[in-house]
């Protein structure tokens, strides 16, 4: 089977529906990529994340290399083996945690020095010890080293960023390149930066290109800029990226957030929404989010959502709610596989409403009934 290849079949406006063929199986797009952080996808059995239609899930590299150790992981068998997920793995390349979490950490030429946000242990990240990480845990997709340019961002700081990071993606492929294991195994993405400003993405885009990679991320996005800022920067920035090659928007998102961009010509995404809302008590529905911690379903019989295939629906929303309040460990089970059930679901539906050609109306349809509320009389 070849190491990797995206194929689109059929095409709605922008959108694009597809398969990407990777040696451990195929990934449909649109798809979306449960969260793995830390070696599992919180709440979840691999099993039962398989069976919610998940093709591909992501893991992060800073995290594991922490704790329990990339090294490690490598000596028990890889990722996949030590979490038992047989399927593809793409990994982040630890920039945005690093940015995000850690403490007294210094940004140079070279990498990121930083102290771990667990113990205070002191480690360098640099685009080649990403790369190294990343082919330790045996990743599918590795994701190249860069800087999450905060936002909001002057147009000065937003250069220096996107500058700095495509001179890490070289790094990053030279690095990747250089391990004939990962090379023959594994894909590489590179990551689009720019801000908001039309004219860095563009640059970005370029200098990506002339790199050469499997895949393109657009990175920067969903950073606080707001909804309707990261569908006007996707409407020029997503274009400029290859069109054989799958989009990546990392870190998005909401239900919503994900139609637009799909819309706007997006293939892959990954959100810890899903999972942490799972055990905050905020469940997806067709119908909109629901928070079952409030009293308005201490009586109510209904499922969440009889539409969303998870053991969920065998339990009443009033039962739901008796666990959350008792803080019972099922809750946040029931609750998270319901979510990433509806999350997948709904990738399905936007496959399906691209191959039918029907998209616009399936999104606006999706659009008016989400953002309606769940309004429905018990």
């Amino acid at each position: 089977m070849t190491r990797f290849s995206f194929d689109v079949h059929k095409t709605d406006g922008k959108a694009r529906r597809g398969t990407i063929t990777m040696q451990r199986g195929e990934i449909r797009t649109p798809a979306f990529m449960p969260v793995g952080t830390a070696a599992t996808v919180k709440a979840m059995l691999p099993e039962s994340v398989r069976q919610t239609g998940a093709d591909i899930i992501l893991g992060n590299t800073y995290h594991l290399m922490l704790r329990p150790g990339a090294e490690r992981i490598a000596e028990l068998g890889g990722l996949h083996q030590f979490m038992n997920w047989d399927r593809p793995i793409l990994t982040d390349s630890g920039g945005f945690q690093v940015m995000s979490l850690a403490k007294l950490r210094k940004l140079t030429e070279e990498g990121v020095a930083f102290q771990s946000h667990i113990d205070g242990s002191r480690h360098m990240l640099t685009p080649e010890r990403s790369i190294e990480i990343q082919r330790f845990l045996g990743s599918d997709i590795v994701m190249c080293f860069d800087e999450c340019t905060p936002f909001p961002a002057t147009y000065e700081q937003a250069k220096e960023s996107k500058d700095l990071s495509m001179r890490w993606a070289r790094r990053s492929r030279e690095a990747f390149d250089s391990s004939a294991q990962q090379s023959g195994k594994s894909a590489l993405f590179g990551i689009q930066q720019g801000s908001v400003f039309e004219d860095l993405r563009e640059q970005s885009s370029k200098a990506l290109a002339d790199i050469g990679f499997d895949g393109y991320a657009v990175g920067g996005l969903a950073v606080g800029e707001g909804q309707e800022a990261m569908f006007s920067t996707l409407d020029f920035c997503a274009p400029m990226l290859p069109a054989e090659k799958p989009r990546y928007l990392m870190g998005v998102g909401k239900p919503d957030d994900i139609v637009g961009a799909v819309m706007r010509g997006i293939d892959m995404f990954d959100c810890v929404m899903p999972t942490r809302s799972g055990r905050t008590a905020q469940a997806f529905t067709w119908r909109g989010p629901i928070n079952l911690r409030n009293a308005r379903h201490k009586d109510d019989p209904r499922p969440l959502d009889p539409d969303v295939p998870s053991p969920a629906t065998h339990y009443s929303r009033a039962y739901l709610h008796h666990l959350v309040r008792c803080e019972e460990i099922l809750a946040p089970m029931l609750v998270t596989w319901h979510n990433i059930a509806f999350y997948q679901a709904l990738m399905q539906r936007l496959r399906d409403a691209i191959e039918q050609g029907c998209l616009a109306d399936f999104a606006a349809q999706f659009l008016e009934t989400y953002r309606g509320g769940d309004i429905d009389p018990l």
